[in-house]
Parts: C-alpha cells; structure tokens; sequence
C-alpha cells in the first residue's frame, strides 16, 4: 500500500531530522514533509474507491437475494394456483403452497443473513485496517488526515450497524 510507504518516509525523516537540545523538538525539511503529504493526498482515492466497491457490492448482493427472494414466491405461487384449481386436492395444495412458501422463505432468510455477514465481515477487516493505520501512523501534524480516516470509519461503522439492524430485521421476520 502506497499511503502505508509514504508514511514510513515521514517516519524516517522524523527519526533521522536533527533535535534542539533539551526541548524535544526536531528541523525537518518543510517541502519534503509537504510533497510527500501531497502523495498521500494522491493516493487516499484508492482506498476511498476500495470502500465505495464494497457499498456498491454489499448493494449487489442484496439486489440479487431479493431477485432470488421474489422468484421463489413467484413459483410458489405459481404452483399453489394451479393446485387450488383442482377441488379434490384443494386442501392438500392449501398445504403444499404454505410449505413451499415457508422453504422459500427460510432459505431467503438464510441467503439474507449469509449476505450480512459477508458484507459485515468486510467492513470489519475495512474499518480494523483503518484503525491499524491511523493508530500507528498518525500524529499530531497529520490531523487533517486523521479526520478523513476517522469519517470513513464513522461511514463503515454506520454500514455495519445497518446491516446488522437489516440482519436483526431479516432474522425476526416470520
């Protein structure tokens, strides 16, 4: 990871840059230290973009379980018409829509909860990297920084909790 480089160059700098006697304070090159911050600037996108495919393909999945979702109900449906219009086998198709019904249902409900956690399970690796970087990368010159990582955390955070609530919506559904 590009950032991740850049950042053990400020690293470096730092460690290297001559100190004032008794004051703890360091001389570095203010250009350098700003050209590189440009280039962590350049490639901040990246990691924004990794984000954005994660929401886009969390979104997929669940598009498509509602697709599967509506076909299964739809041939359920389907198939309890056409028993219904017999009469002699009206109560036994009574039976069979509301069983195919219920085993649509469960295996929605179980491609829902496998979704969430698949996409949980993203945001939280996405949101721990996050953390890994900004706890051990970032200090009191890289604020700026640290606020872009902190709102993108708050952003995964927040899809977590969504998808959760979704997941909790789904798994009390009956």
């Amino acid at each position: 990871m590009k950032v991740l480089e850049l950042l053990d160059e400020i690293e470096e700098i730092v460690d290297t840059a001559a100190g004032f006697p008794l004051t703890g304070k360091i001389m570095v090159d203010a250009d350098e230290i700003l050209e590189i911050v440009k280039e962590i600037r350049v490639e901040l996108p990246d990691e924004i973009q990794q984000a954005q495919w994660i929401k886009d393909e969390r979104q997929r999945i669940l598009d498509e379980a509602k697709r599967e979702y509506e076909s299964v109900i739809a041939d359920a449906q389907k198939q309890a018409e056409a028993l219904i219009e017999n009469d002699d086998i009206t109560v036994k198709a009574k039976m069979r829509a509301e069983e195919i019904l219920r085993i649509a249902e469960t295996n929605c409900k179980q491609l829902k909860m496998s979704t969430y956690d698949y996409v949980d399970s993203i945001l939280f690796n996405f949101q721990n990297k996050m953390d890994e970087i900004n706890a051990v990368y970032f200090q009191e010159m890289f604020e700026n920084l640290e606020k872009t990582f902190d709102r993108i955390g708050t952003t995964l955070s927040s899809n977590r909790n969504e998808i959760k609530d979704m997941a909790f919506k789904t798994q009390n559904e009956d």
